[in-house]
């Protein structure tokens, strides 16, 4: 298994190799995690959950379905290591203010966002 560092390298190598950094302003990069993750969306639009239940068994689907995962996780990568974010920090704190938003207490079993 890798670390969220190794990867971030990783992402980092194959562009500079491919001279990519001109692209990859943070602007471009979070157009392309909401291009990329709207990828994903289309692959369910018009499916019902058990047709996705279905479609999640066939093996081309789920191809389809790790590759655009992939170039989300591919774009979040490289957003964060071209302006020094550390992942693991970011999601320890957001984790922190989603424990006070939702307290179990107040949120188990709901969908319900906190100001509701």
């Amino acid at each position: 298994m890798s670390t969220i560092t190794e990867l971030q390298n990783r992402v980092k190598t194959f562009c500079e190799l491919r001279d990519w950094d001109q692209f990859h302003p943070p602007k471009d990069l979070a157009i392309g995690i909401s291009t990329e993750a709207s990828e994903l969306l289309d692959l369910f639009r018009f499916k019902t959950d058990s047709e996705i239940e279905i479609k999640m068994q066939e093996p081309n689907f789920k191809l389809k379905v790790e590759h655009e995962l992939a170039d989300i996780f591919f774009m979040v990568l490289r957003f964060a290591q071209k302006n020094n974010l550390d992942l693991s920090e970011c999601l320890k704190q957001k984790i922190q203010v989603n424990e006070e938003k939702y307290p179990i207490d107040k949120s188990k079993g709901s969908n319900k966002k906190y100001n509701e």
